[in-house]
């Protein structure tokens, strides 16, 4: 069956096009201008979404295969488990920071590595909802950091090639704001 069309994000996309068309009461050849400087940019940025949720869905889906080993994500939560112990809630936030600065995208990085933070949450007897939650902020915080997230902001401020620099005045706010969140998950998993 196919899905209603209002839970596929294109048509909330053409729904807004079309409410902008007729409120700013364009013509045909100003919509056809701006869709055609959009396309470029949709293009790269669709590609790399693109990939990037292939990666995760083989990352995700791992588990199922003829030998009857664990996906990827709870191998590894096991693993991390016996490494980290009780003090994971300090670094669960890294986790969501580093794929959310690899895949430039919160969504992507919360898709890989939500079942790798549940097992950890589960093996370690800490509250999962907790260590999630930590997986979204340090998500949120490798967002501000993501080379495409930056590219696209240096191109807005006219600070092309300065890419670099952005990332380095940049990055001591993430590691603070990394430090402060998973100091909170650690008193939070000790407190429930």
């Amino acid at each position: 069956a196919a899905p209603p069309p209002f839970s596929l994000p294109a048509t909330m996309f053409l729904l807004v096009v079309a409410i902008a068309y007729f409120l700013h009461q364009m013509k045909p050849r100003d919509l056809g201008l701006a869709v055609g400087r959009s396309l470029p940019v949709l293009q790269k940025t669709a590609l790399a979404l693109g990939s990037a949720v292939l990666m995760a869905r083989v990352f995700i889906n791992s588990g199922v295969n003829g030998a009857g080993l664990p996906s990827m994500p709870l191998a590894l939560a096991e693993g991390m488990s016996v490494v980290a112990g009780g003090t994971w809630p300090l670094f669960a936030a890294v986790v969501g920071m580093v794929g959310a600065f690899v895949a430039g995208s919160v969504t992507v990085s919360n898709m890989m590595f939500s079942l790798f933070q549940f097992g950890v949450a589960e093996n370690i007897g800490a509250p999962p909802p907790l260590i999630l939650a930590l997986q979204t902020v340090g998500a949120s915080a490798g967002n501000v950091i993501c080379v495409s997230n930056i590219v696209a902001a240096a191109a807005t401020v006219g600070l092309l090639g300065r890419e670099g620099l952005l990332i380095r005045k940049l990055t001591p706010v993430v590691v603070y704001y990394l430090g402060l969140a998973g100091i909170i998950g650690l008193l939070s998993a000790a407190a429930l």
